[in-house]
């Protein structure tokens, strides 16, 4: 499997859930946004709803195959969200995100409706709008967590968001896996560059609000981390993503030993058991400590956290 393969594969149930995340918002702002076009802007038409239509939108997370766009008999409404027949609209998802964020000001959340609706809309509806918007992202942000989760995903992507200016901040995303195997978004926090001691605060922040314990934690080589990570939750295990050591691996490996390579690594991350991935382990480091000392040092140094998830059942070990 190629190194972009395996990333997709790894990323792709993150994106899912933010994006089916960006797609329930976006129909909670259409509906509000199709029940004052009646109500407030054009009471003098008939509101004969006629249920919903479906359509693609591309956003920064993917695309949403079923946007459920509200629309009545008559054809009278039309979002404003986006055009009839625009099919990309990637900052739209990105500031829904921010806006998850804690510290996005009521303020904030009205200029950002304002500016989608303004035009078209009157402001007693672009206050209706916000409200509605305010009062669930109040909800969400306030919800009691689960005081248990088997596994605990964080994952820092970069993403250009529209504030006074357009530029890049890192949205962490921690995703969570329920006892009962229920994956969901924990929580979003955007801002800056990705560090140990932003994940710490926020780690800290979610253990106040009820999230106790966790079995294990899985994320990427970020200095710093683990150990921030495990002041937080001391009893968790620890599983490096092995996704992104590959890829940091592969950096410094020439091209043409680079599928050689992973080939070899994939026997010890793809072994049944933890003895079996040490045994070829060893078999790696006897083909490559000549060329590539420092590549087998990184990788005897961190195998403990690694290879986590053979200490666990079968059944689970593919999550």
């Amino acid at each position: 499997m190629s190194n972009s393969i395996t990333e997709n594969v790894f990323s792709k149930q993150i994106e899912e859930l933010v994006r089916d995340f960006v797609k329930s918002n976006l129909e909670t702002m259409m509906r509000e946004e199709f029940k004052n076009y009646f109500e407030v802007e054009r009471p003098d038409l008939k509101n004969s709803k006629n249920g919903s239509y479906e359509r693609i939108l591309d956003t920064r997370f993917g695309r949403i195959e079923d946007l459920s766009v509200p629309r009545d008999r008559e054809g009278h409404f039309q979002t404003c969200l986006f055009d009839p027949y625009q099919r990309r609209e990637r900052w739209l998802g990105e500031t829904i995100i921010t806006m998850y964020n804690k510290g996005f000001s009521t303020r904030e959340i009205g200029s950002f409706v304002e500016r989608i609706l303004g035009d078209s809309y009157s402001a007693a509806t672009v206050s209706n709008v916000t409200n509605v918007l305010f009062e669930d992202i109040k909800q969400w942000q306030e919800r009691p967590l689960n005081k248990r989760y088997s596994v605990l995903f964080l994952d820092g992507t970069y993403i250009k968001l529209r504030r006074q200016d357009v530029d890049s901040e890192v949205v962490y995303i921690v995703v969570g896996i329920t006892e009962d195997g229920h994956k969901e978004i924990v929580d979003f926090f955007v801002g800056g560059n990705e560090n140990s001691y932003g994940w710490k605060d926020i780690l800290v922040g979610l253990k106040k609000r009820g999230l106790e314990e966790v079995l294990l934690g899985v994320f990427d080589g970020l200095p710093g981390l683990e150990g921030a990570f495990k002041e937080v939750y001391p009893k968790a295990d620890v599983q490096r993503c092995i996704v992104h050591k590959i890829r940091n691996t592969t950096k410094k490996i020439r091209k043409s030993d680079q599928k050689k390579v992973t080939s070899d690594l994939k026997k010890v991350y793809r072994a049944n058991t933890k003895n079996e991935a040490l045994e070829e382990f060893k078999t790696f480091k006897e083909t490559w400590n000549t060329i590539y000392p420092k590549v087998v040092t990184s990788w005897e140094e961190e195998l403990s956290v690694l290879l986590t998830f053979l200490d666990y059942p079968k059944v689970i070990q593919p999550m």
